[in-house]
């Protein structure tokens, strides 16, 4: 029977292999749903073809999740430790949500240099950001633009819709009516909120270790000569 490290070994080496070939297909799925979602005056033959590419895509994604599940060795108990995973499996569109792994990676790293990790943590955060940001921009039109009563028209209107809720600002002035977008919004918002909260609290921490370092680097000879800013030091 293989041990925990093995397991572990066995996993982690999985992952490693497949994160550019997911990455890839991250942004394919994303390609071909815009296609489908805008390309309204496109060739039915291209139509079906992106929607085969989306498909093939998410496979892809499904095949992962088993495979992880099978190296794991958890067997049931894999989709509620692994939640997030199995959300990104039901829900493509969310990938991105995966940077949460790497930001928790940056707060289970105590005691060790971690000024290279937390950049990675605001640019990994600033990607994933633009990419929720046209995937819920995409799918709030897909579901909107024709609903009965709909403020979200257009393309245009749902990318500023998603724009002002990731940035938990809201302003009201176009909002989803369907139960789906309205599902997609609570999304979103939870993700921004996420997302703000991750890259503040990276570049805080960034900007203490920094003070910090300054700190440490100050000379100290003013307290070694017995003055106090030019002045003799009281006995």
């Amino acid at each position: 029977m293989d041990g925990p490290k093995h397991v572990a070994s066995r996993e982690a080496r999985w992952e490693q292999r497949a994160e550019v070939p997911l990455a890839v297909a991250s942004l394919l799925y994303l390609s071909s749903y815009a296609v489908r979602v805008l390309g309204h005056d496109l060739p039915a033959a291209v139509r079906d073809l992106s929607l085969a590419m989306t498909l093939a895509m998410w496979a892809l994604f499904v095949i992962d999740y088993a495979v992880r599940w099978r190296l794991s060795g958890a067997g049931p108990h894999f989709p509620h430790r692994h939640w997030l995973d199995t959300m990104v499996v039901l829900l493509p569109l969310l990938r991105p949500l995966r940077f949460v792994r790497l930001y928790e990676a940056v707060q289970r790293r105590h005691g060790h240099p971690r000024l290279v990790l937390q950049a990675r943590v605001m640019i990994y955060a600033g990607l994933s950001a633009a990419l929720l940001g046209c995937a819920g921009a995409l799918t709030v039109y897909h579901v909107e633009h024709a609903a009965p009563d709909a403020t979200i028209r257009t393309f245009g209107d749902a990318s500023w819709w998603t724009v002002s809720t990731l940035a938990t600002v809201g302003y009201g002035d176009v909002v989803p009516v369907t139960p789906l977008g309205r599902l997609v919004a609570v999304g979103v918002m939870g993700c921004g909120l996420g997302l703000l909260g991750s890259v503040t609290g990276s570049f805080s921490s960034w900007l203490l270790q920094v003070f910090a370092r300054e700190g440490k680097e100050q000379p100290t000879g003013a307290a070694d000569d017995g003055t106090d800013g030019g002045r003799p030091l009281e006995h």
